[in-house]
């Protein structure tokens, strides 16, 4: 059985014109705004509206693209180094599109597809949109490949393990138990987790494990807290919010760690790193850090490796 393996993302603007395509695309996805389609239609507009210039000056800031299609690349190419099957990227609201790496198995006459998710935690906002999306391009194409679909590894000891080494490599030369380690997750409308979806659960499992993890290193911190950021809109969202945390300091040195991304990306480089440093600087925090993603780190590198290793052939 030939396979190939297909990194899910969002992905993100590869330059400042591809801005509007990601928030139309990402707003027109039923997961997103979860509402019937006209709808949908009607409230992304607004949405589109009202921030789209604000959002391309945010790239501009970040040299007009976002860094997660590169990163994307480069662990791409250390996968090719440890795997014997074809990699490739495959972005929910930008390209490359899937159809470019399923039109390309389809020829090669690939019958296995392993998708491994880019997102640590399951939800129907990532994970189930991708596949879904994965599922109906190969339907559009007439290729019907068998697909295997990586479990969500939150809490598995490789992730944590990664996770634990960013964070102390955030810490290098700084005394982890004078500051505050805020594990930060991306929000969602609590109307969603409503509904049933998992993510809050497997973010907090995430946490834990890694409250154990640092406990069972004997890595102190002054205290550990699981925030919620990219709050957008009046409705009820995940808290604590990470911006609610920030204006109200209990302690002035954080390090904060993107509990819910793999690759970094404008949420990570622009909101943590500009954004929510520029509220540290206001209240005069004494240190403000912010630790990098998994990106092409060996670990990372290792964990999925191993994951598609584990993948038997039917």
């Amino acid at each position: 059985m030939s396979k190939a393996l297909l990194l899910l993302n969002m992905g993100g603007p590869n330059n400042i014109e591809e801005v509007e395509l990601f928030l139309r695309n990402m707003f027109a996805d039923k997961h997103i705004l979860t509402m019937n389609p006209y709808l949908r239609a009607f409230i992304a507009s607004i949405i589109i509206g009202k921030r789209l210039e604000d959002v391309k000056e945010n790239y501009r800031l970040l040299g007009g693209k976002s860094p997660l299609p590169e990163l994307t690349e480069v662990l791409i190419e250390k996968l090719k180094n440890e795997l014997n099957i074809p990699v490739y990227a495959a972005m929910r609201y930008v390209p490359p599109f899937a159809d470019i790496a399923l039109a390309s198995c389809q020829k090669e006459g690939v019958d296995e597809l392993i998708l491994f998710p880019m997102y640590p935690q399951y939800s129907t906002t990532t994970t189930h949109s991708s596949v879904e999306d994965i599922e109906e391009r190969c339907e559009a194409l007439g290729y019907h490949p068998e697909i295997t679909v990586i479990d969500p590894y939150y809490d598995d000891l490789d992730y944590i393990e990664a996770s634990v080494e960013k964070i102390m490599e955030a810490m290098q030369g700084k005394e982890t138990k004078e500051y505050d380690l805020l594990l930060s997750a991306h929000g969602l409308p609590m109307s969603i987790i409503k509904e049933g979806d998992p993510y809050q659960n497997q973010v907090e499992g995430n946490a834990s494990a890694i409250k154990t993890y640092l406990a069972l290193k004997g890595v102190e911190f002054h205290a550990i807290k699981l925030v919620y950021q990219s709050k957008v809109g009046s409705s009820a969202w995940l808290e604590p919010n990470l911006v609610d945390v920030l204006r109200n300091p209990t302690h002035r040195k954080v390090l904060i760690f993107p509990l819910a991304f793999t690759l970094d990306n404008s949420e990570t480089v622009f909101e943590l790193d500009i954004e929510h440093r520029e509220i540290a600087d206001k209240l005069k925090y004494e240190a403000y850090e912010v630790a990098e993603c998994m990106n092409d780190s060996e670990k990372f590198v290792e964990l999925i490796v191993k994951r598609v290793n584990a993948c038997t052939v039917q």
